[in-house]
């Protein structure tokens, strides 16, 4: 045997250890944690449709995002009037929807109504004077700004709370709307719970402001005399207090709490500060966000980058107030507040505050993405089976293990000998294929499956292009060796072509597309890349050691269908117009998809979401075949674990379920009486495939067929 074969061996069996050694932690879950580091960090990685997941409902606080909003405008204002001397006290108004101001005297009128009107247009003004009294304004907001708030601050949160989950690492998730101010997250197979749900409701308002150092005032002191008077108590809210000791706090200033936390007992603190209203930088000022490592004691922080013109505004700032302190602060909480050494160019900043590196993370990445407009707020946590059901996930995988023995058996019966060789080169791929999704991290879910059945298909398709060159260079008299290595060379280029125009296709569906897309790409790269090198690599190393041993039988191929004369020029004008025919079939097909008149799905179209809860537990299987027998059969269905509910999901709007969730109900208790299913909830539910999500598939696919 040749030195070169024998190193062509030994390279095969190293790759098919390392494959196996992958794939240990999907089989064994007592894997050491050195081998889970080194080789495969969580072993295949499942997604929501196969092992199901956390279910979160979250609630936006649209009246907290109108709130903010006209806080920001009125503060906004009232900088504005102290630039041109005129000094504004706000009041309390009685209405969260109203800020009341009372003006040092009516000449101010003049000026407030006309600020208002030239830079504050999404607010409405009522001025209140009286005889004898200091003239007063009340300020709301718009309806019109409202309307738009409601509208898009859900649609907003909804976006960010994806990204976040996106870097946060939890692949494919479920992320829709539900009802006017809901939105329902189901993330697979999070580990982490309570990190997940601090990294999706963290809010993220990120603020610089300037202490007020050289004021004489003792917050401290204050906030004992507030306490004392009953004007505030801990734990009430920083906007209280200061509208409290609004007239003992010096113009222009508000106290903060510093979070401080105990290096060596852990001990949480507040320490209040005094700091200037003002806001200097805030968090749309910064570009990227990373946790680095650094400082005296070797902690890590957040590095900050900032934008061009955040990175302007940080060196003047910095320029102005050389050795003051510049307090950084995120949702209302001081996290650090160094002194300014020197004036700080080229755009960089950090945020230091004892984090843990998990904390420091999850910082980076609400800071990168964005910060919520309003606060959520969550309202149900549940943990969900499989989206698909056991029962739908043990046929699919059934119909996949058939499918792949009838395509042995074939490859067996037909080709012999090469057939056996064949199947040798098959197991291969499917193994290098799942080795590489669990060293990958990559998620497996139906569409996944998709992509790896299509893998075997095209793998086998491979493997037939060899054999029938085989046939006819043998058929022309060759020996066997010759014509072996004929048949690899001369199918070789067609090979690699069929395979790299389906790889360049998956790569645009894997950059453009997202979710189940993204997973379906993964694993069809994964297979085209692996097939190539187990079909042109693995089965003809396979055959090389034959031909050295001396092992291999004369060639004997089974043949169904003899020697064709078809004319296939004589019908091309048939098959052009078939094809046009075809062609335009699919662009009307594809326009009336785009015009939403196609009949989609809940993932696409929206729908409603029902709960039911039984008295007894059940199977999905059976509530299946009842809603099937109801002509329901393509509703989704979901199992609350260990509290018998179910979730159903319907692709049609809440007025038209009205009276079908009657329908699905008198079903259930009809046909499984001993459930007792009732109804706890209904809501209507947006598409878990945004129009953002649905534009970059859509852009996969024009860019995967020019491909």
């Amino acid at each position: 045997m040749h030195k070169s074969l024998k190193w062509k061996i030994v390279s095969l069996l190293a790759l098919v250890v390392l494959c196996g050694m992958a794939l240990v932690p999907s089989v064994y879950k007592a894997t050491p944690d050195w081998w889970l580091k080194y080789l495969a960090p969580g072993g295949l990685r499942l997604g929501l449709d196969l092992q199901g997941g956390m279910h979160l409902v979250l609630k936006v606080d649209l009246e907290k995002a109108l709130e903010n909003s006209l806080d920001l405008a009125v503060s906004d204002l009232k900088e504005g009037l102290a630039e041109k001397g005129i000094t504004a006290v706000r009041t309390e108004s009685g209405d969260k929807r109203k800020v009341l101001l009372t003006l040092p005297n009516t000449d101010a009128l003049g000026t407030v109504q006309a600020m208002v009107k030239d830079d504050f247009p999404n607010l409405d003004i009522e001025v209140r004077s009286e005889e004898g009294n200091f003239p007063r304004i009340l300020l709301n907001l718009k309806q019109k700004e409202i309307d738009y708030i409601n509208n898009n601050a859900v649609a907003q949160s909804l976006e960010i709370i994806r990204n976040r989950i996106d870097q946060f690492g939890v692949a494919e998730p479920v992320i829709l709307r539900q009802g006017l101010d809901e939105i329902v997250v189901q993330l697979p197979g999070v580990k982490d719970a309570d990190r997940a749900l601090s990294l999706i409701g963290q809010t993220a308002q990120l603020e610089f402001k300037l202490l007020a150092e050289d004021a004489a005032v003792d917050p401290a002191r204050l906030i004992s005399e507030a306490q004392s008077g009953g004007q505030w108590q801990t734990g009430e809210s920083r906007k209280k207090l200061n509208l409290a000791l609004q007239n003992r706090l010096p113009a222009g200033t508000e106290i903060y709490f510093e979070k401080m936390v105990d290096k060596k007992t852990g001990q949480e603190s507040r320490i209040p500060l005094l700091i200037k209203t003002p806001i200097l930088m805030t968090g749309d000022m910064v570009k990227n966000a990373q946790v680095r490592v650094g400082g005296t004691f070797n902690e890590p922080y957040v590095g900050l980058d900032l934008t061009g013109r955040g990175g302007r505004i940080f060196g003047q700032v910095t320029e102005k107030n050389v050795g003051k302190r510049f307090a950084i602060i995120l949702d209302e909480v001081v996290r650090s507040a160094p002194v300014i050494r020197e004036k700080i160019l080229g755009g960089s900043a950090q945020i230091s505050g004892n984090f843990t590196y998990e904390e420091a993370n999850d910082l980076s990445i609400v800071l990168r993405v964005g910060a919520l407009p309003a606060p959520v707020s969550i309202i149900q946590n549940l943990t969900v089976g499989a989206s698909l059901g056991q029962d739908s996930i043990d046929r699919g995988l059934l119909s996949g293990l058939v499918g792949t023995a009838l395509v042995i058996v074939f490859m067996v019966f037909y080709y012999h000998q090469s057939g056996v060789i064949a199947n040798f080169g098959l197991m291969l791929n499917i193994l290098f294929l799942f080795a590489g999704l669990a060293i990958f991290g990559a998620t497996l879910t139906m569409p996944g499956i998709a992509g790896i059945i299509l893998s075997i298909g095209m793998a086998v398709d491979s493997n037939i292009l060899i054999f029938e060159r085989m046939r006819e260079e043998l058929a022309l008299g060759k020996t066997l060796k010759s014509g072996v290595e004929a048949g690899y060379e001369k199918a070789f280029w067609t090979i690699v072509d069929s395979q790299v125009t389906t790889l360049i296709t998956s790569i645009a569906l894997f950059l453009f597309g997202t979710g189940p897309i993204k997973g379906f790409a993964v694993t069809l790269s994964l297979g085209v890349l692996f097939n190539l090198f187990s079909t042109l690599f693995g089965t003809r190393l396979v055959y090389d050691v034959l031909f050295t041993k001396r092992r291999v039988r004369p060639i004997k191929f089974a043949q169904f269908i003899g020697a064709t004369n078809f004319d296939y020029m004589g019908v091309k004008k048939y098959a052009f117009c078939l094809s046009a025919a075809l062609s335009i079939l699919g662009l009307v097909a594809f326009v009336q998809i785009a015009r939403g008149k196609a009949n989609m799905g809940v993932d696409f179209a929206g729908g409603t979401l029902l709960q039911y809860h039984a008295e007894k537990p059940f199977s999905l299987d059976e509530v299946r075949k009842v809603l099937a027998a109801g002509n329901l059969a393509d509703v989704e269905l979901q199992q609350v674990v260990n509290e018998d509910r179910l979730i159903v999901k319907l692709k049609k709007a809440e007025e038209v379920v009205s009276g079908l969730d009657e329908v699905i109900t008198k079903d259930l208790n009809d046909k499984l009486p001993e459930q007792k299913f009732s109804l706890e909830s209904r809501s209507e539910i947006g598409a878990s495939v945004s129009d953002a999500l649905r534009s970059k598939a859509v852009m996969a696919i024009v860019i995967s067929m020019i491909g």
